[in-house]
Formats: structure tokens, sequence, C-alpha cells
């Protein structure tokens, strides 16, 4: 096999072993950070920021410690999610509605990388497609909380409120102490999911199982015929290479005029749905199997693809019609 006379030691080190000892250290963070949060009882004082959508969405206080969280670090929100459903205190549709919630402040914690590339390839049409993308992630969140509001049952009278006020005596020491003992507890699990998942992707990817998907995908774009044929290079190069080709290929089409700038937004959109899925299993799963049991991971990430498209998709035809 090609690949395989190709791989060397270099290409195992700066391919493979240097972003996944990455990524378990970025988890491991995360693991300890939201264990810690837990153990400090902190998640009653951080839910605050988040307690008028989590009574409208009939979701528990951690989801709302959760979701601030996630503002700043992902893998410890999911971490205090994780946590709090294997001790029993949530179900699996509230683990689910409540990792679906923190699409906003998730989103945002990648909003400045998104700009900042996009912004030199399409100019000023980066301010519209990522406020447009943006206005997608708050359409996410307040459509969980009226997914929660309908599906979940009614929290007791004040019962977010009295768990708010209901901190113990603070205690460093101990807190810490109990942190270290449940890390050590989940840290091999962790790892045993992750690094095979992650040495099996990599694998996949240097094999061209996922450039293969993703050309058979960009082959299939003729129900897009409503857009100029210009677009379509650039939805093409969203799917079949990294989103930065996507921009480029926009670059180029603003730079000649081949685009108006409500066309290539647009194209842009349809291509950030259909290249989104494949990059998610890819990139995602080993991240979320070693935070969740992989089937729940697998749940996880299927759910949030689909509210995710079905939330662009919607922002997209608003554009499209009204834009």
């Amino acid at each position: 096999m090609p690949a395989a006379e190709t791989l060397s030691a270099a290409v195992l080190w700066n391919g493979l072993a240097v972003p996944l000892s990455r990524l378990l250290l970025s988890v491991s963070v995360g693991l300890f950070l939201g264990t810690l949060i837990e153990a400090l009882h902190w998640t009653r004082a951080v839910a605050k920021v988040a307690q008028p959508l989590v009574r409208l969405g009939r979701l528990k206080d951690v989801a709302g410690a959760s979701f601030s969280l996630a503002f700043f670090s992902g893998a410890a929100a999911n971490t205090m999610l994780a946590e709090a459903y294997e001790q029993g205190e949530i179900t699996k549709r509230e683990v689910t509605l409540s990792n679906l919630f923190n699409s906003l402040p998730t989103y945002f914690l990648h909003l400045p990388t998104l700009f900042f590339i996009a912004a030199p390839f399409i100019g000023p049409a980066a301010v519209l497609y990522v406020g447009l993308t943006v206005l997608a992630a708050l359409l996410r969140t307040l459509g969980i909380v009226l997914l929660g509001r309908l599906t979940l049952p009614p929290l007791p009278e004040g019962c977010v409120a009295c768990l708010l006020t209901d901190d113990p005596k603070w205690n460093g020491r101990a807190a810490l102490d109990k942190t270290w003992k449940r890390f050590k507890k989940r840290l091999p699990r962790m790892v045993l999911y992750t690094v095979p998942i992650y040495v099996v992707f990599f694998f996949l990817k240097r094999w061209g199982a996922f450039d293969a998907l993703e050309a058979a995908m960009a082959e299939h774009v003729s129900f897009l015929s409503w857009l100029p044929p210009q677009a379509m290079s650039i939805i093409v190069f969203h799917m079949a290479a990294e989103t930065t080709a996507g921009y480029a290929a926009a670059g180029a089409l603003v730079q000649t005029g081949g685009l108006t700038i409500k066309e290539l937004v647009l194209a842009l959109l349809v291509g950030n749905i259909l290249s989104s899925p494949v990059r998610a299993i890819r990139h995602q799963f080993p991240y979320y199997a070693g935070i969740f049991k992989p089937a729940l991971a697998l749940n996880l990430i299927l759910s949030n693809q689909t509210l995710r498209a079905v939330s662009i998709a919607l922002v997209a035809l608003g554009y499209a019609l009204w834009g």
C-alpha cells in the first residue's frame, strides 16, 4: 500500500503522537477542572449565570454550571455532565439536552479563530457570515430550552434556587483529595477509549477513507442548482478539504467579481452544513469517547450535528428569502 510505504517515524510522531498527546492533555485538564469545580460545589454559583434559561427549560442546576463553563472549556463542561450522569443526578435525556444546551458557549470558544481566518479571505462578508452562524447557535440554545420545557418533568417549586444557595462549607484540601480520587478513577477509562479510537481514525484518514467519503459527497451537489455555478466550487472545496480552502475559493471569487456577497455567504453556509458531519465524527468522536461512554458519545455527536444542520439551514433559508 502506498500509504504504508511512506509511513515513517517522523510521520507517526508529528501526525499521530503529538496531536494525540495534545488531545489527551486537553481532555485530562478538562476532566480534572470539571471534577474539581464539582467537588468545590461551585456549580451552584456558576449556574446562576444561566439560571433563567435553566429554569425555563426545566434543566438541573448542573446544566447551568456546564453552560457557564462551556464559555471557557468544552472539556470541563462535558466532564461535569458525564460526572452527573454517572452518579445518577441526571437522566440520559437530560445529559443530551444539557450537552445541546451548550451549543452557544461552545461556539463562542471558536468564534475568534473562525472570524480571523475568514476575514482575510472574504473581507466584510466575514462579519455577515459569522453573524449568521452566531444566530444559528442562539436558535439552537433557545430551541433546546423549548424542547426541555416540553419534554422534561417540572422541577419542584424553588428547586433550582434552593440548590444554588445550599453551599456546604468550603474545604479546599478535602475538595482536592476528592477530585484526585475521581480523576484517577476516570482517567484510565478515558485513555482506554481515546487512544485506540484516535489511532484507528488516523490510519483511516491516511488510507484515504475520509477523503473518499468527502469526495463522494462533493460529487452529489446537483440539488444545489439554485446557486450560481461559481458557488459550487466554494462548496466542493469546503467539503473536500479543510475550511480554509473554502474561504480561499470564496476570496478568489470575490476578487474576480464572480459572486455577490449574498451568493458567497449562502455558499459558505451550505458548505458548512455539508462538510460538518464527516469532520465531526473524525475529530470529535475520540474526544467525546474519552469523556462519555462510546454509545452516548456517538449519540451526542449525531444529535449536535442534526441540530446544527437544521439551525444553519433555517438561517440560510431566512437570509435567502429576506436578506
